[in-house]
C-alpha cells in the first residue's frame, strides 16, 4: 500500500505564529484564523486562492503600521 501523497501547495507558515487584531490575519503567514484551521481540509484550489491573496495583505498590513514589516 502506498503512502498519500502530501499538497502540492505548500503553508506559507513561516512560525511567526501572532494575529493582528486589526486586520485579523497573523503576522507571519498572513492568513486568517479560519484559513490557518482549515488549511489541512483545503483543497489545492483554496489554498491557492489564499496565496494569491497575501502579496496584497502584506501591503496592507506594512501601511496600517506604517510601513514597518
Amino acid at each position: 500500500m502506498s503512502r498519500p501523497m502530501s499538497s502540492a501547495v505548500p503553508s506559507p507558515c513561516i512560525s511567526v505564529c501572532k494575529m493582528d487584531a486589526r486586520s485579523g490575519w497573523c503576522e507571519g503567514c498572513l492568513r486568517t484564523i479560519d484559513e490557518i484551521a482549515g488549511w489541512s481540509t483545503m483543497d489545492d484550489g483554496a489554498k491557492r486562492r489564499v496565496w494569491q491573496l497575501l502579496p496584497q495583505r502584506r501591503e496592507v498590513l506594512a501601511a496600517m503600521k506604517g510601513g514597518r514589516q
